[in-house]
């Protein structure tokens, strides 16, 4: 048994942390170079938008990887034993907000330079090794610097600071709401994910913090965005609480076209329920599921709710669903039981949903699904995003405004019924499909009720329905076989609908041979 690595602030291993690559801080002009004195400069809303545009017009140049000897090559081990002292947090003094920082190493060697804003001025925030615990006196060095930072706030007791929100490695960050556990993670943009030639990894190179007022509620984070292809300047308005909201703008100045770009990014970890028990060494795992995420939803420009139930799938695999000016999407995590789990130490029944409803319109394009197979639960393997249907064409600049929510659920009840479980199984012609659908639609239908399942596969043959009203839920259940006939692939979709429309979300589900 694996249990994905939760240390406290620290993102859990991604497969691609190993791959990456991000810039390093080459323009001294902009940003001042490493050894400067941490002098208080002008800051204003579009400082960081200006830094990003004249970044755009300078040739890239890549980080330096280079550590210092003693933290040169550390396990995870290591690293997580590099403990902040809290008594050092920057904002300890008073006030609604605290941050502490992590030190390079590890997967996390480029460095970043972190900016205090108060009063229209910014200031540097200098590292040093007195700022941290360290395992090894050896490792106690002055030239080691900062890797990322995590945000605190008084989002579970009003008399105690709980890490809220981490931004660490790439352009990856997280963030839970009041009594959640860490789980799926987002990113500022996806470059050619997906693609077999492999993608490109932007990268955070640098965030200035506007102090808060006191007795504020959110907190404001600009962030520097740099890549081979594209920089980009991200203004982060983030309000903890029983949902976590972070209020997104941003603008993207390619250096180069960009084919593939990814908006708003969402990454997740999905590696079996009893949908899809695995097979081999992993089908002896005791629990009954594993995963960040269990379905992607979408809600179209058209008004469908569309649920995608997630998958591990053999070979990677990516969807497109096709919309105009969609109104939300996001990798939500519906199982919420202990029960569903049966796992104390990972806790997924208390990992976040995370919902990305655009504001503005977003135009033609398609919600990606990338589905990438994995072995273990340490690999996060799930990624969704926005793309847009045009290229980003080099020399352009392009503003997208989003609002995400991290929660228990979408900020809006859906009025359709969901897709609450799924389960699945062999039978002598084909496979088995059986849906349980929940919600004040379907609740206390009787068996006579006027409602159909309309079920489709783009391969083999459907047969053998049946619907009937669950009285152990309240709703309903839809049943039927997929004959494939010979396909080894097939596209689901079921929708129970009345005499007025639709009554469920559209399921939807990749089925491979």
């Amino acid at each position: 048994m694996q249990h994905k690595p939760q240390a406290p602030g620290i993102l859990a291993l991604h497969r691609r942390d190993l791959l990456h690559s991000g810039a390093a801080l080459a323009a001294g002009a902009l940003l001042g170079a490493a050894g400067d004195p941490p002098g208080p400069t002008p800051f204003d809303g579009a400082t960081v938008r200006r830094l990003a545009q004249a970044l755009s017009k300078q040739p890239y140049a890549a980080p330096d990887p280079a550590l210092p000897g003693p933290v040169d090559k550390l396990t995870y081990e290591q690293y997580r034993a590099i403990a902040y002292r809290p008594d050092r947090a920057l904002w300890r003094d008073a006030g609604p907000f605290q941050v502490q920082f992590f030190a390079r190493g590890f997967l996390y060697r480029p460095a970043i330079e972190v900016w205090e804003v108060e009063g229209g001025q910014a200031a540097r925030v200098p590292y040093t090794p007195d700022l941290f615990d360290w395992p090894d006196p050896a490792m106690r060095l002055p030239d080691v610097g900062f890797a990322g930072f995590r945000l605190h706030a008084r989002i579970n007791r009003p008399d105690a600071h709980t890490e809220f929100a981490v931004f660490l490695g790439a352009s990856y960050f997280r963030a839970v709401a009041k009594d959640q556990g860490y789980g799926l993670s987002a990113r500022g943009l996806a470059i050619g994910t997906g693609n077999p030639r492999g993608e490109e990894f932007a990268r955070f190179r640098a965030f200035w913090l506007e102090r808060p007022a006191a007795g504020a509620g959110s907190i404001v984070v600009h962030a520097l965005l740099d890549s081979a292809s594209t920089t980009g300047a991200y203004r982060f308005t983030m309000r903890p609480g029983d949902t976590t909201v972070f209020d997104v703008e941003s603008v993207l100045f390619p250096r180069v076209d960009v084919p593939e770009p990814g908006l708003a990014p969402l990454t997740s970890m999905y590696l079996f329920s009893p949908a899809d028990r695995p097979r081999g060494a992993l089908g002896d795992d005791w629990r009954p599921a594993v995963h960040d995420s269990d379905g992607l939803q979408v809600l179209t420009g058209r008004d469908e709710l569309l649920w995608r139930s997630l998958a591990n799938p053999v070979d990677l695999q990516v969807s497109a669903f096709g919309d105009a000016n969609p109104r939300g999407y996001g990798l939500m995590q519906r199982a919420r039981a202990f029960a569903d789990y049966q796992d104390l130490e990972a806790q997924y029944g208390r990992r976040p949903s995370l919902w990305i409803e655009p504001i503005g319109n977003w135009g033609q394009g398609a919600v990606d699904l990338v589905e990438i197979p994995t072995p273990n639960e340490t690999n996060d393997n799930i990624v969704a995003f926005w793309r847009p249907k045009e290229p980003l064409r080099k020399g352009g600049e392009y503003s997208n405004t989003y609002r995400m929510h991290w929660g228990w659920d979408a900020p809006a009840p859906a009025r359709l019924a969901r897709v609450a479980a799924m389960h699945t199984g062999a039978t002598p012609a084909g496979r088995v499909f059986v849906l349980d659908l929940v919600g004040d639609s379907v609740k206390g239908l009787p068996s006579d009720a006027k409602v159909r399942p309309e079920i489709t596969a783009s391969a083999g043959k459907v047969g053998g329905i049946f619907s009937v009203p669950n009285s152990e839920t309240g709703g309903w259940r839809v049943s039927f076989e997929l004959q494939p006939d010979g396909a080894k692939l097939s596209e689901l979709r079921c929708v129970l609908v009345g005499d007025g429309g639709p009554l469920s979300e559209t399921w939807l589900y990749r089925w491979t041979g």
